[in-house]
């Protein structure tokens, strides 16, 4: 009966907070495609080709699939700051770099899906994603 209002309600509510947070523009857009390939990816490296390292069958689980998604949101809520900040610093590469750094990151983790697969990358991909991987733990390491 209420439906309308409340669709109403939570589009304002929704357009009010892309405004206060910078909008989706093309980054944004590039993060969720990012996000949502990396979440679909792994609902399939478990779903039919039963792989996943999240469960100890292999298979899917609807509280890991959960998890994920609350993470891709943090993701999201994460990068909003940043936009938040740039508008308080007045710049505009805070927002960018964040999404650059989580892309890498989502860009990984799909690649390691499709290998789940038994996708067949070139030489070269193997080697990018080994050195993504090595940065990112010496970066780990030196931030401990």
């Amino acid at each position: 009966m209420y439906a309308k209002e409340l669709y109403g309600f939570i589009g304002i509510v929704g357009a009010a907070l892309l405004h206060i947070f910078g909008g989706i523009d093309l980054a944004m857009l590039v993060l969720i495609a990012f996000l949502a390939a990396d979440y679909f990816s792994g609902l399939a490296v478990a779903i039919w080709f039963k792989k996943s390292k999240k469960t100890k069958t292999g298979g899917a689980s609807s509280k890991i699939g959960f998890q994920g998604l609350i993470k891709k949101a943090m993701v999201i809520l994460i990068v909003s700051m940043g936009s938040l900040v740039d508008i308080l610093l007045g710049t505009d590469y805070i927002k960018n770099a964040m999404i650059i750094g989580f892309c890498a990151n989502e860009f990984v983790s799909i690649v390691e899906n499709g290998g789940m697969m038994g996708l067949q990358y070139p030489a070269i991909v193997t080697n990018a994603i080994d050195i993504l991987k090595q940065k990112a733990d010496e970066e780990g390491k030196h931030e401990n």
